[in-house]
């Protein structure tokens, strides 16, 4: 077989005329083993670290390795699309576990209710998986393509393509996986330096002034940003402008030239799969399962006991909107960047809920199910494009994506019922024993304790224009006030630098090694971050 990076097709000789099945007995059993350990390696970050690992990479090379054994019908695994199913259902029910659920059912805890866990429980679940839905229907159009970065999927994509082939392109990957594991020993966040060889530069380069301005204004100036709640300003503006240059293209009249391939490149992975059509029914249907499971939380958690009718409609419509808009915000910087600033736009619309008088049980509900959506919708993504790259040699392509992409969505919903199944059993264990998130901790002290600042309106409204601009010259292809507000709301140390000196090496290296250049700082990228996440996966067993 041949290949080429993620600017050209992964060819195969021996197209198989069907994609294999998640739900294969062998494939079920391993899957759901594997997503039993990628559950528990997130709750134990989140509880600990109060971060989540990407565990897809180590998906992957599990079943790389188990492909190797040539009894039981193992060697199937062997199969790059088995490998993809696999590295989908781990990566799921780690977010989904973590950040998904066990986040947002502490809130309720931590502010002594916690007989709220369980309805929150349920409404969590229920949000998690319309999130995985809306991702799985949405890739692949205008709005969410997957020709854009997504470079974790990129890494899990090139980690399983360098298996299969070995070669040159192995070498590539396997140093800038040392680069990554041996960097990180000294606790320097790699994924950063990997994600600036992969995405889009204007975007990084505006995700790296926000990472460096939110390390450099605290340590000269003594002011904290997110104290003063200027990143959420900036974030508010662009996101604005995000949602109506989202609107634009769902309610264009334009004809739907999207794709490449009739232009005569002659490669079909490059059209969409999503029409406008159909992305306009998938976030509307979206919006209106989210109305529901707002009314589910309302109904399960008894919320018509602290607001009179017309409040609670209002809370249920809130709830709908936050959850919606959060997901969107939260997919397009995970979309460009491979970081997902989750916790803190969940904290944009607590701080709005709080600004206009929402009573502490109902927001703190509210803050619950904003949180559950948006990492499952960042992670399929991920898992979508790196099995958008192993399929696009397959013929007839289009068949063989939209089946295969079918199989990831039901490998990926088989982590998810894993990871309810596992916070089910789990969560009186861990809270009993005061093993909470420490953002939960951050959003429930802040919803009982309330605002004192009666000008955070005006800051918010003030920093919201300038992220509206950005956001605004950037135009919807570089998401750069979106970029620009992530990276303020992370306080990465050395993130920012980071960015900074791999963009820095991708142009030189672009510029002196031409077209290879591109494919090989690819390469080298994609190692960099899977090398990051093996080293973070592997300090929970440490």
């Amino acid at each position: 077989m041949s290949s080429h990076t993620t600017t050209g097709a992964f060819v195969t000789e021996n197209t198989p005329s069907r994609h294999p099945r998640a739900l294969e007995p062998a494939t079920l059993i391993f899957t759901i083993l594997l997503s039993v350990g990628g559950a528990v390696i997130g709750l134990h970050l989140v509880t600990t670290l109060g971060i989540s690992a990407n565990t897809s990479v180590i998906g992957a090379l599990v079943a790389m390795v188990v492909g190797r054994l040539s009894f039981m019908g193992l060697s199937r695994f062997r199969s790059i699309h088995r490998q993809n199913l696999a590295q989908s259902s781990i990566s799921g029910a780690t977010f989904a576990a973590a950040n998904s659920l066990l986040t947002p059912i502490a809130i309720p805890f931590a502010i002594g209710r916690p007989d709220l866990v369980w309805p929150m429980l349920i409404g969590a679940s229920f949000a998690l998986l319309v999130d995985g839905f809306i991702l799985y229907r949405a890739f692949g159009s205008e709005f969410l393509p997957a020709t854009a970065a997504w470079p974790p999927g990129v890494a899990a994509a090139e980690t399983i393509k360098a298996g299969d082939r070995g070669g040159r392109r192995a070498l590539i990957l396997a140093g800038g996986a040392a680069v990554g594991v041996g960097v990180s020993f000294f606790g320097l966040p790699m994924s950063a330096f990997g994600v600036a060889f992969l995405g889009n530069i204007w975007a990084l380069s505006m995700f790296a002034v926000g990472l460096l301005a939110n390390q450099i204004v605290p340590a000269t100036t003594g002011i904290s940003l997110s104290a003063a709640f200027i990143p959420h300003g900036v974030m508010i503006g662009a996101g604005l402008v995000a949602l109506f240059q989202a609107a634009r293209i769902l309610l264009s009249k334009r004809s739907e030239k999207l794709a490449p391939d009739v232009e005569g490149s002659g490669d079909p992975s490059l059209a969409s799969t999503v029409s406008r059509r159909t992305l306009r029914a998938v976030l509307r249907n979206g919006f209106a399962l989210y109305l529901g499971g707002a009314v589910l939380i309302a109904v399960v958690g008894g919320l018509w006991t602290e607001l009179p009718w017309f409040a609670l409609i209002g809370w249920v419509v809130f709830a709908a909107v936050a959850a919606i808009v959060h997901e969107l915000i939260v997919g397009l910087a995970a979309m460009h960047s491979g970081w997902f600033p989750a916790f803190a736009v969940t904290l944009i619309f607590m701080v709005i809920g709080l600004l206009i008088g929402i009573p502490v049980v109902p927001l703190a509900m509210l803050t619950g199910y904003c949180a559950a959506t948006g990492p499952a919708f960042a992670d399929m993504g991920y898992d979508l494009k790196a099995g958008w790259i192993l399929r696009r040699g397959e013929r007839p392509y289009t068949r063989f994506e939209l089946e295969g992409r079918r199989q990831q969505f039901i490998a990926s919903v088989i982590g998810f019922l894993v990871a309810i199944a596992m916070v089910a059993i789990l969560w009186q264990p861990f809270f009993e024993n005061a093993q909470i998130p420490p953002v939960s901790k951050v959003f429930a002290d802040t919803i009982t304790q309330g605002l004192t600042d009666p000008g955070i309106w005006l800051t918010l409204a003030l920093w919201a224009i300038p992220g509206a601009l950005i956001q605004l010259i950037g135009g919807s292809g570089r998401q750069m006030g979106v970029m620009l507000a992530t990276g303020l709301l992370i306080a990465t140390p050395w993130a920012g630098v980071l960015v900074v000196v791999g963009l820095i090496a991708r142009v030189i290296w672009e510029k002196w090694r031409g077209e290879k250049g591109h494919n090989e700082v690819v390469l080298f990228g994609a190692g960099v971050i899977a090398g990051d996440a093996v080293w973070g996966t592997a300090q929970v067993f440490k």
